[in-house]
């Protein structure tokens, strides 16, 4: 029997507490698997886009023998501007970030005319995290980036910490400051530092911090 109240007004029996609160359990439990639903898409697709990018720039240079962004003969090819092209000397010139119209930013316009990204134009593509994917070669400034590259490389930005740990833990050593995939924290399309980063305990464990990354391609 129901509890009765002074004024005359039933209360809630223990069943119908019990009832109320597995309701809510159930609600915040499909709440925080959703959100790792999403956080696992996440790390996912940045995933997928250094692997794509890579598998892109391959099947380029097998069909073209020439590096996306440097091609020499972009511009007769598909009938580009002469201001479209590259130089052919086998590097390809400016920062990931560049928005001047470098061979950084020509290297996602080839690809797209060669049909293996999507999009269209010169503007570099966003990942999962809405950060900017670029290439350049080495820092872009004839030094060797993150204190190990100097190849071509391809860097993603403004990667949310959970995302990044568990991106680097599938594709390298999971540490942020060595192996193949490095990062590096600061502003969102940030420039690509030279020397490697001073990273707390070469650990990503920083809630609310954002990482760029960057790797060899």
């Amino acid at each position: 029997m129901k509890a009765r109240k002074a004024n005359g007004q039933g209360g809630f029996t223990l069943v119908e507490i019990a009832i109320v609160l597995v309701i809510i359990g159930l609600l915040l439990g499909g709440i925080l698997k959703g959100q790792e639903m999403i956080t696992q898409a996440k790390i996912k697709n940045v995933i997928n886009d250094f692997n794509g990018l890579s598998a892109a720039v391959n099947s380029y240079r097998d069909r073209y023998r020439m590096l996306p962004g440097d091609d020499s003969s972009a511009d007769t090819r598909w009938g580009l501007p002469a201001a479209q092209k590259g130089d052919g000397n086998g590097v390809i010139a400016g920062k990931y970030n560049d928005t001047a119209g470098a061979e950084s930013q020509l290297f996602w316009l080839h690809l797209r005319q060669a049909g293996f990204v999507p999009g269209s134009g010169v503007e570099q593509p966003r990942n999962a995290t809405a950060g900017l994917i670029g290439v350049q070669t080495g820092d872009a400034n004839g030094g060797t980036a993150l204190g190990s590259f100097t190849s071509l490389i391809v860097c993603s930005t403004s990667i949310p910490d959970k995302v990044a740990g568990a991106v680097d833990a599938q594709m390298d050593d999971g540490r942020p400051n060595t192996g193949q995939l490095r990062a590096f924290t600061g502003a969102a399309n940030a420039d690509v530092p030279g020397a490697t980063p001073a990273i707390a305990n070469n650990n990503y464990g920083e809630a609310g911090t954002t990482y760029n990354f960057c790797q060899p391609l």
